[in-house]
């Protein structure tokens, strides 16, 4: 019998940050957990990222309401994945905010990512009881828009196709910081199941070309300062290329996964081996760097049955 994953016996429990990366900006932050962001306006709040369950997001508004009493009215998710967006009614937000193509793939597989993502990684959903349901945004977007909270002005982008195929960064120009959603991590793993291997480096591009002060990333502490900014970004990009680069050539030679996934294990866990979440994402990364190298543009929906059936092919 194939072992678990990694992280289903991961049951500890992280230590949160809640670090201000510009004025009234926030980056809520937990050792390699899923990471939120909170931007404080004139008249409300907007919240990046809903975290996983409302239980979990009672300690994301707990921070919140550390630095402010002011309603929380908007919500950005910056993709569909389970970990991000089930803890949405919590918030009690007027606006739930996706780009259109995260709401098509809440359509096409929202309901089989959460099921995978609850037997891969059970301490991220405590408190699962309390989910209501799907989450389903009250506003989308195609490329681009723009939220004023009173003055502040929010904007909100797809900036290309990177860890899925409809990611957000969200941007306030007044204080030249990001959140980068999963797009950008420091020292953590990239979880790469459902991503884009041959856009993400050009994503990843437009990001640095703009130059931010600050970034709050999908998970990792935040990154305050350019020199931050720009290592986290240059690390990223190393972790895609180290991942990638090596299930290819295995591809090209008609290599089986299970041998994609010793090559990249001899590319990356000298380099990465230390860095959170990687032992989970690893099995996840190789299958759809594999996939890509053989022409899958689009990534397989993952369900918990296959899940396993990976699993126990790469551990066979």
């Amino acid at each position: 019998m194939a072992k678990a994953f990694a992280s289903q016996g991961d049951m500890t429990e992280k230590k949160i940050t809640f670090d201000e990366i510009g004025e009234g900006l926030w980056a809520f932050t937990a050792e390699g957990d899923p990471n939120s962001g909170v931007i404080i306006g004139d008249d409300s709040v907007m919240i990046i990222e809903a975290q996983a369950t409302p239980l979990l997001a009672g300690k994301v508004i707990e921070r919140v309401r550390s630095v402010t009493d002011k309603p929380i009215t908007h919500l950005v998710l910056t993709h569909y994945h389970a970990v991000r967006v089930l803890g949405a009614s919590a918030y009690g937000a007027d606006q739930i905010i996706m780009s259109d193509t995260a709401r098509a793939m809440v359509a096409e597989r929202g309901q089989e990512d959460w099921d995978s993502e609850f037997q891969r990684f059970p301490r991220l959903f405590e408190g699962h009881e309390s989910i209501p349901g799907l989450t389903w945004p009250t506003t989308t977007f195609s490329r681009s828009m723009t939220v004023y909270l009173g003055n502040r002005r929010v904007d909100i982008s797809h900036p290309g196709r990177a860890h899925t195929a409809g990611d957000a960064i969200v941007f306030v120009p007044d204080q030249n910081v990001m959140f980068t959603g999963d797009i950008v991590e420091d020292r953590s793993a990239c979880y790469c199941g459902d991503g884009h291997f041959s856009d993400w480096g050009r994503t990843l591009h437009v990001i640095a070309e703009r130059d931010v002060d600050a970034i709050a990333p999908g998970r990792g502490g935040a990154l305050i300062g350019q020199e931050a900014v720009t290592r986290a970004i240059a690390s990223t990009r190393d972790f895609l290329d180290s991942t990638y680069a090596p299930a290819a050539r295995v591809a090209a030679r008609g290599g089986s996964l299970k041998d994609a996934w010793d090559a990249v294990r001899a590319a990356c866990d000298p380099k990465f081996s230390d860095y959170a979440i990687y032992e989970h994402c690893l099995p996840f990364n190789v299958s759809r760097a594999y996939d890509e190298a053989r022409g899958m543009d689009t990534p397989r929906i993952w369900t918990d049955k296959r899940d396993l059936e990976m699993w126990e092919q790469l551990q066979g």
